[in-house]
């Protein structure tokens, strides 16, 4: 209303007649710039006027959805600037589409400097609201370009995060596939290790069956030379002869027969020997056997 009042402060002074046409070719010129749609001034609908809208006397007009809800209590208040509006004419439900009838009688009769103010305090209201409406989208827009200078930030900070991830992320790749080759390398070397014991293994386990079959062969052309004495030699005979592959006896009783057995395992330079005790005999001797 104050906006109002000092745009239409000329006029009640009396002297308004250039004011009023320069009043006029300047909401002509906003008019043709902008939309000549009004938008409802509440906070959360700012939706296109169409039939009829509340207008205030604070400069304000109301979709006739919200004007009716607001204005329906009493005292009434502006839901735009919060302004007391008690007085009979300070809210006007009006028509946007008059009819033409309405248009031919509304202004009948009036002098016309009454019509001239009339039309000058609508104009006012107009521009008033294209200004209103102008500043609102330019806070708009600067508060659009501050949400965009932060998510535009925000947008830069997690992309450098991102990088040092990544970043991070190769450099433990690289460790990773360090240490994978460093367990590659510890693996073939067992793989190695454990193919040459089981070349040994295979090599001792060749020379001791072929160690255990000679002894077998001698221990039995031992028992065919041995005399028939007794009952006690006919039993050990069937004893030997119910276990004949029975692991030789390649150990001695004297301290140095385990070492004597491990001779035959040296360098093929060296002269192997065995030393075994008869089973048979009562009194121990040895037997020598070469290869």
């Amino acid at each position: 209303m104050g906006m109002l009042n000092r745009w239409t402060q000329p006029l009640n002074n009396g002297g308004g007649g250039d004011y009023i046409f320069l009043l006029i070719a300047w909401s002509v010129m906003a008019m043709s710039l902008c939309d000549d749609t009004l938008l409802c001034n509440f906070p959360k609908c700012r939706s296109k006027l169409s039939g009829f809208a509340w207008v205030t006397a604070c400069s304000h007009v109301f979709c006739d959805q919200h004007g009716s809800g607001e204005f329906s209590r009493s005292p009434a208040t502006c839901p735009a600037c919060s302004s007391a509006l008690s007085g009979k004419l300070d809210i006007v439900r009006t028509e946007l589409s008059p009819s033409e009838e309405y248009k031919a009688m509304v202004l009948a009769g009036l002098r016309p400097d009454v019509v001239l103010d009339i039309c000058a305090r609508a104009l006012a209201f107009w521009s008033y609201q294209v200004h209103q409406e102008r500043m609102y989208q330019e806070y708009s827009l600067s508060r659009a370009e501050g949400q965009l200078k932060q998510m535009d930030k925000l947008l830069t900070q997690q992309n450098q995060s991102r990088e040092l991830e990544l970043t991070s992320m190769r450099g433990e790749i690289t460790s990773l596939k360090k240490v994978m080759e460093e367990y590659k390398r510890k693996y073939s070397e067992v793989s190695e290790r454990l193919m040459e014991r089981n070349r040994q293994y295979q090599k001792l386990q060749g020379l001791y069956d072929s160690l255990r079959l000679r002894n077998m062969v001698v221990d039995v052309g031992e028992r065919d030379t041995q005399p028939q004495t007794g009952h006690q030699d006919l039993n050990h005979a069937a004893s030997q002869q119910a276990t004949p592959l029975r692991s030789p006896q390649l150990f001695s009783r004297r301290p140095d027969a385990q070492s004597r057995f491990f001779s035959c395992l040296e360098a093929d330079g060296a002269k192997p020997f065995f030393q075994f005790r008869s089973p048979a005999r009562d009194r121990g001797r040895s037997f020598v056997s070469k290869p």
